[in-house]
């Protein structure tokens, strides 16, 4: 299996994606550090500061020693450059807020997992185009478990994933899983604000636990 295959299967088993940014290195690792220990294995961090790619280079140091299986993918890309400036730092995999051909093709040379965002059926058909083999539905909140209900016929055979509003209740989680996605990404819902100022890591491993535990119960 390739490194594009196996990235979809694990992030479909595990049935979430999160991601989260922090300016602060040492709690950039933390949080990485205690997802991964809570069962997680593929990770988003986000490009969403000035720090993220120096973050990110430590992160990547860090996994060797402490998170040997972890597969860590850098998101909000919306350029060729910032691509290829992750990709360098060794990023697993790319997620993109938009379509944008141009990063579909700095990916496809490196031989690396695409994964943009889109609103709309023209969107998807784009990203499908250039080459998606998962389609993060972003954002989520806005256009909801309806929108996926409504085209996925339209798209037979294209793996997709919300992101933005998915919550930690079983509920939720498992309307979206109904509609038709192969995971869900969890952003701010499980690596909150509170959590990453407070530093509550006890409270960020129990709910990843949790979520995992109602995603298993969920698809099976």
């Amino acid at each position: 299996m390739d490194k594009k295959s196996s990235l979809l299967k694990a992030i479909t088993d595990q049935g979430m994606l999160p991601l989260f940014f922090h300016p602060d290195e040492q709690k950039s690792i933390d949080i990485t550090q205690t997802v991964y220990d809570a069962g997680v294995r593929v990770i988003e961090y986000t490009n969403r500061g000035k720090e993220a790619l120096a973050n990110f280079r430590k992160l990547k140091q860090v996994a060797l020693e402490t998170m040997p299986e972890l597969m860590l993918g850098i998101g909000t890309i919306k350029n060729p450059k910032e691509a290829q400036d992750f990709i360098d730092a060794g990023a697993d995999f790319i997620v993109c807020p938009i379509v944008t051909p141009e990063v579909a093709e700095v990916c496809q040379k490196a031989d690396l997992l695409w994964i943009p965002g889109c609103m709309t059926p023209t969107e998807i058909s784009i990203a499908q185009k250039n080459g998606a083999g998962l389609i993060k539905i972003f954002p989520a909140n806005i256009l909801g478990q309806e929108f996926i209900s409504s085209i996925k016929e339209l798209f037979a055979g294209q793996l997709f994933m919300p992101t933005g509003g998915v919550d930690l209740s079983k509920e939720n989680i498992g309307s979206w899983f109904k509609a038709g996605v192969c995971a869900v990404g969890m952003g701010s819902k499980l690596i909150s604000k509170e959590i990453m100022t407070d530093g509550n890591y006890a409270l960020l491993a129990q709910n990843t636990k949790d979520v995992l535990a109602v995603i298993k119960s969920i698809k099976g």
